[in-house]
């Protein structure tokens, strides 16, 4: 009968969060026809491309000045961006740590709605620090420890063993590349960022939790690279190569259509900032729908002091609790 009333506890929660996420996506995409209402010119239309900051507002509405960030030059707080280091949120001094946080990682992420069977979290191997370890294909929330495999600086398994691998494990191993500070790296198709990518509206931190965002997050526009003829996904070395160029020195990069990328100085930081990435998202919109428009953001003062004090040690606090509920739920849908 527990099991039961757990099972039944899991769907309600599974049915409210799609829910939430539907009524957010609409009101991120209705933002931009209120924006037009209130004859605010959509960011798109001001010239903004692909690697390129869209303009912000001034330090005395509540946001920073245009300029402030820059995706290929990083903001003065490039640190803190960065994220506390792995000793301090127990990211891992050893490979066997790294893909115990991996496994445990892909379970969080999909028991907090960020990812469905699709998605795919990597760590950067501590022995070689060129490659990383990544799962073979397989949806999150069924990720063991057996499905961990090393994938070289290209990308390619180092012994598939016959395994199907992730198309889009270029993702990884193209910021492994660019981005040394990285040591892991989560790509999800999470419903609440989407919106932020397609309508012009940029997705900009509201939130505590959020602190992370840089004052505008960048959007990767794979037609600027594949042309109009593509498949969306990130499936080249090439592709990945553009889509961290856009990255820069952010923590996330939203990618047109298709989700986000979100990078961390540990497993835990790299799984924090998904879920807050995504929050953030469905509370902007609700915001922007609610003040019709008129959001106040967190400064770069706030962001930086704030995300300083939850990546040293909020994030090991909310890991705890998020991996409890993970392994709770999941033992619940695998005796089903």
């Amino acid at each position: 009968m527990g099991e039961n009333r757990a099972r039944r506890a899991l769907d309600a929660g599974r049915r409210r969060f799609c829910l939430a996420s539907c009524l957010s996506g609409f009101a991120a995409a209705a933002a931009g026809g209120v924006a037009s209402f209130l004859g605010v010119t959509p960011l798109w239309a001001e010239g903004a491309s692909m690697g390129k900051a869209f303009p912000v507002s001034s330090p005395e509405s509540g946001g920073l000045a245009s300029g402030a960030y820059d995706s290929a030059s990083g903001s003065p707080d490039t640190a803190l961006l960065a994220g506390a280091s792995p000793a301090q949120n127990g990211g891992g001094d050893t490979d066997e740590q790294r893909i115990a946080d991996l496994v445990t990682g892909n379970h969080i992420l999909f028991d907090q709605g960020v990812v469905d069977g699709f998605g795919h979290i990597s760590a950067r191997c501590v022995k070689n620090p060129a490659h990383f370890w990544l799962s073979q294909s397989r949806a999150p929330g069924m990720v063991s420890k057996d499905d961990i495999m090393e994938f070289n600086e290209d990308s390619e398994a180092v012994d598939a063993h016959g395994r199907l691998l992730y198309g889009e494990r270029f993702i990884h191993g193209e910021i492994y590349r660019a981005r040394p500070d990285v040591i892991s790296v989560a790509h999800s198709h999470a419903p609440g960022v989407i919106p932020f990518g397609v309508t012009g509206v940029a997705l900009r931190p509201v939130i505590h939790t959020a602190g992370f965002l840089p004052p505008v997050t960048p959007i990767f526009e794979i037609r600027e690279i594949a042309g109009e003829d593509n498949g969306i996904l990130v499936k080249s070395n090439k592709l990945g190569a553009g889509l961290a160029k856009v990255l820069g020195k952010s923590p996330v990069v939203l990618m047109r259509g298709h989700g986000d990328t979100v990078v961390g100085s540990s497993v835990k930081v790299a799984v924090y900032r998904s879920i807050y990435t995504q929050l953030n998202a469905q509370i902007q919109a609700e915001s922007l729908m609610l003040g019709q428009g008129k959001v106040v953001y967190l400064n770069s003062m706030e962001s930086a002091k704030v995300n300083a004090i939850n990546e040293t040690g909020g994030v090991e606090r909310v890991w705890q609790i998020w991996k409890a509920r993970a392994n709770a739920n999941l033992a619940v849908l695998k005796g089903s």
